[in-house]
C-alpha cells in the first residue's frame, strides 16, 4: 500500500509503472489472474500494482515482466 510519507512524484512514477504493466498485459492478451499465476503472486496484488496503490518489490517486478514476456526496462521507463 502507498505510504503517506511518499512525495507525489514517487506516487506518480509508481502509477506510471502500473499503467505500463497493464498495457503490456493487455497487449499480451493476459488476464490479471494469468499474470498472477505466472508471477507466483496473487491477483489482488497485481490489481494494486497496476493501479499504483502497491509498491512492488524488484523481485515481483522481475516476475511480472517474465510473466508478461517483456523486458523489465520496458516497464520501468
Amino acid at each position: 500500500m502507498p505510504s503517506a510519507n511518499q512525495p507525489e512524484w514517487v506516487v506518480a512514477r509508481r502509477r506510471a509503472i502500473g499503467e505500463r504493466i497493464r498495457a503490456a498485459r493487455l497487449e499480451a492478451n493476459l488476464t490479471q489472474e494469468a499474470v498472477a499465476l505466472r508471477a507466483e503472486t496473487d491477483r489482488p496484488s497485481v490489481v494494486r500494482i497496476e493501479q499504483g496503490q502497491q509498491a512492488p518489490t524488484i523481485d515481483t517486478l522481475i516476475r511480472i515482466a517474465e510473466a508478461i514476456d517483456v523486458p523489465l526496462r520496458d516497464l520501468m521507463n
